[in-house]
């Protein structure tokens, strides 16, 4: 029996057929490359990282409770067995609509037939770009490591200092932004502080931890039903965070944010006040639309052009159901499709059907036992949140080891308290 396009030896291009490239290694990429395995066409793969990341639990690899490798799968070892799929690790820094070819930093542009860019977001500081080194947000590996070890350190060196004023800075820490990555880190923080001075500590103690989150509008976690923001203030204020509400940021500096009309001393900013779309537009040549988005049809195809689709945060769908949110289903769901419809195509099968997104809920988590859910009117708070929240994004794992390991850890994190991971690599 011949083997299967999937199962057969190391391939290459052939010559004629019909080629596929798609930019970003995320969600909605990987999906779409995924449902190409073993389709009559030539797919490549661009991503300037060699893995795909699990983005929504980067606030535990920065609070201590999970590794970078837990969450992340190597590119090439995720879409080896799909033969027709190829990999390549590069930077991209622009599209040449005209040639159909995607332009990289280093090397020889990459020609397709059909283009799918699913590049994603990038943190958006609102025009102040300059607070970036003060205030890292958390959208890769790098930025979340980054963040654990100021937060470490703020703990280590808090414990040597014998003045008062610096002992207070350095356990104050800000969180900007009061949507579901600001409330998870504020929740996540308190919960390491209060394990992590009560226990490992001798000179401080967790009652001197000061973390706060600012909103800058009038409520936190402004996509959830009120009485799911309302529930969220209340727990996280009971694990001792400070929340301020109609508190934009007026400036971000080394060791200090302005905010509400106060200066406040600080040894740590995490940023998570919102995200912006990769420069697609720019590429393009084309009028963003809101956050930078790409204005693109029912059937995701990038308005006023041939052969070239966008997906995920980077597309804003002009249709009855769309623009639809920054949200990691939406991304999967969009690349499944794509995947699928492509496929039909180069096998001689025209499908027209537009992307319908099934929202699967919204979900964030405070604290142990403590969580909100909600899918329409259905809502949901505390520990079935908590662990429905758990299950959703074990699901969600890029494969079966991703889900038991992270499974393992979170149940001895549960049963113990304990944050292996809690690792400084700065020797500053």
């Amino acid at each position: 029996m011949a083997a299967s396009a999937e199962s057969e030896g190391p391939g290459s291009p052939q010559v004629g057929r019909h080629r596929i490239v798609i930019v970003g290694g995320g969600f909605g990429g990987l999906a779409c490359a995924s449902k190409l395995g073993g389709a009559p066409v030539d797919v490549t793969l661009i991503d300037k990282r060699n893995h795909n990341l699990f983005q929504p639990l980067l606030y535990q690899i920065a609070t201590a409770i999970l590794s970078p490798a837990d969450i992340s799968e190597p590119l090439r070892r995720t879409l080896g067995k799909k033969r027709n799929v190829d990999v390549v690790m590069a930077e991209v820094v622009g599209i040449d609509a005209q040639r159909k070819a995607v332009l990289t930093r280093d090397g020889a542009p990459v020609e397709y037939d059909t283009l799918v860019i699913a590049t994603g977001s990038v943190d958006n500081y609102l025009g102040h770009d300059e607070w970036k080194p003060h205030a890292p947000g958390l959208k890769t590996n790098r930025d979340a490591r980054q963040v654990r070890e100021t937060l470490l350190l703020a703990f280590e060196r808090a414990e040597l200092t014998l003045d008062p004023d610096e002992r207070r800075k350095l356990l104050t820490f800000v969180i900007v932004g009061g949507g579901p990555t600001g409330v998870e880190l504020a929740g996540a923080i308190a919960e390491l502080g209060v394990f992590l001075l009560r226990r490992d500590f001798r000179n401080i103690a967790p009652e001197e931890l000061n973390i706060i989150l600012l909103e800058a509008g009038p409520g936190i976690l402004s996509g959830f039903d009120e009485k799911l923001s309302q529930y969220t203030l209340k727990r996280l204020e009971a694990r001792g965070v400070d929340v301020r509400v109609n508190t934009p940021v007026e400036a971000i500096a080394a060791e200090e944010v302005a905010a509400g009309g106060e200066t406040i001393p600080t040894g740590c900013v995490i940023w998570g006040a919102g995200v912006r779309a990769t420069p697609v537009a720019e590429w393009l040549g084309v009028e963003p639309q809101r956050g930078g988005r790409v204005a693109v049809a029912a059937d995701l195809s990038a308005i006023g052009f041939e052969d070239i689709y966008i997906l995920g945060d980077a597309a804003s769908v002009q249709s009855e159901d769309g623009p639809f949110p920054a949200l990691a289903q939406v991304a999967k769901q969009q690349g499944k499709y794509l995947g699928r419809k492509l496929r039909r195509k180069a096998e001689g099968r025209d499908d027209d059907t537009p992307f319908r997104f099934r929202n699967r809920g919204i979900t964030a988590v405070i604290g142990r036992n403590a969580a909100v859910f909600q899918s329409g009117r259905f809502k949901l708070t505390g520990r079935l949140a908590w662990w429905l929240w758990a299950i959703i994004h074990v699901y969600l794992l890029v494969n079966f080891e991703k889900r038991l390991l992270v499974s393992v850890q979170w149940l001895w994190t549960f049963l113990t308290g304990q944050r292996n991971a809690r690792l400084i690599d700065d020797e500053s």
